[in-house]
């Protein structure tokens, strides 16, 4: 028999790592579609959460990443005050090398498939002309262009969320929410990372920037010469004199080397899953690191695209996206009252919404 003790199995059936309602495996043979549907909770609504398109190591590795990032988005959605559960899917591949309108198409009907049980979104390596693919064959998919009756871009919005986060950490720590004459880190600067530089830039923020493609860099430094370069996010976390760093690339930014080497005394960015491990947050308390937690500060993608379903309105979403501020210091203040991490205490009022719609 084989031996699945540390598999996927298990980790599906484990309450404090899984705890899924269902993980769909997709195949496609003429496309060449490999991708994994998880569901984690439906508890507040049809779960809701993005598309990634990433080339993984392993088939067990991509079912790793959907189980984590599809529990992230339960508790993201409900820190939202969505009504909304939480779902992730990831397509197994390099997007340069295999995407195409066919295998979109395909993925589109396994969406389809689940009778809107998973609502899907743009994610790392998916787009807006990739949703309106997908939504030829499934009506619930969102992050689709305005042209095809969607809201665009998401990233807009999460920027601004993020941008939030960072006042309500400044108001936290030093008493007024303005980023003027702080300097902040900025690791990752594609999709996300560049609206939230011209958010900072904007409210008088000094800016340092790193990203693995140069082109993201360029385009930033020919646009805003004043904006400083680091060589990789080693050096950048090492700046001297860093009040903020944000992490807005791939998960997994916070970990012991990178928290004992930083310089920062704020952690607020876009990335997902930014935690290595569950001991960093207590290692960022220890360091006096004030940690925003990921989930809350980057949902402003979210309630984005959780808008299109009811007829897109910005400025509404927008207004919604606001209430990150407030949302960041209620978890700051729980923190407090609690004595734990704000990771902890965000998890806590998110569990607590869970159970009583659950309840309900």
């Amino acid at each position: 028999m084989t031996d699945v003790t540390d598999g996927v199995l298990h980790t599906l059936f484990r309450s404090d790592q899984g705890g899924h309602e269902q993980v769909v495996l997709c195949q496609d043979r003429a496309s060449g579609l490999k991708a994994v549907i998880a569901i984690h909770s439906t508890a507040l609504g049809p779960a809701l959460g993005g598309t990634r398109f990433y080339p993984y190591a392993s088939e067990e590795e991509a079912v790793a990443d959907a189980l984590n990032l599809s529990r992230g988005m339960s508790y993201k959605n409900a820190m939202a005050g969505l009504d909304h559960g939480g779902g992730k899917a990831v397509i197994i591949g390099d997007p340069e090398r295999i995407k195409s309108e066919e295998l979109l198409l395909a993925y589109g009907r396994f969406v389809a498939s689940l009778g809107g049980r998973y609502v899907t979104a743009c994610d790392v390596g998916t787009y807006v002309s990739d949703m309106d693919v997908v939504a030829r064959e499934c009506r619930w998919t969102t992050g689709r262009s305005p042209e095809n009756g969607g809201a665009g871009d998401s990233s807009v919005l999460t920027s601004f969320g993020v941008f939030q986060g960072m006042r309500a950490s400044a108001q936290h720590l030093w008493g007024d929410p303005t980023l003027r004459g702080r300097k902040v880190a900025v690791a990752g600067v594609g999709k996300v990372g560049h609206y939230l530089v011209e958010h900072l830039l904007s409210d008088g923020a000094e800016v340092v920037i790193t990203d693995v493609r140069e082109e993201s860099v360029r385009r930033i430094t020919e646009k805003h010469p004043e904006v400083a370069v680091a060589a990789d996010t080693e050096a950048l976390i090492r700046t001297e004199g860093l009040d903020i760093y944000a992490p807005c690339a791939l998960g997994g930014a916070l970990n012991d080397a990178s928290v004992a080497a930083l310089t920062a005394r704020v952690v607020c960015g876009a990335a997902n899953n930014q935690l290595a491990h569950p001991g960093v947050e207590k290692d960022l308390s220890d360091r006096s690191i004030l940690y925003a937690p990921d989930y809350v500060v980057n949902a402003g993608g979210v309630i984005q695209v959780a808008d299109e379903l009811h007829g897109f309105d910005f400025e509404r979403c927008r207004a919604k996206a606001t209430e990150i501020f407030d949302t960041t210091l209620a978890i700051f203040a729980r923190a407090k009252a609690d004595g734990i991490p704000p990771a902890a205490a965000a998890d806590r009022i998110a569990e607590q919404r869970m159970a009583e719609a659950r309840r309900s």
